[in-house]
């Protein structure tokens, strides 16, 4: 649950990215009341840990057959 709830806090960060680098337009401070709004900064925080998070996801081993579609043979 923390990992796909990570994953999914780290893609709006970075569809918000996206809107600064394309259109100089920021989505959370527009929508929380400018940068320094302390709403603002705490979506900053917030998703700024779900990417830490997120890179953890990098160096999980997979399991097993299960985890893939695959089957197992006997």
């Amino acid at each position: 649950m923390l990992d796909r709830t990570s994953l999914v806090l780290t893609i709006i960060g970075a569809i918000n990215w996206l809107l600064v680098g394309l259109f100089q337009f920021d989505l959370v401070a527009y929508i929380c009341g400018g940068q320094g709004a302390v709403i603002s900064r705490i979506v900053y925080t917030i998703v700024g840990v779900a990417g830490l998070w997120c890179i953890s996801l990098l160096f999980r081993e997979r399991g097993g057959a299960e985890t893939d579609g695959a089957h197992a043979h006997n």
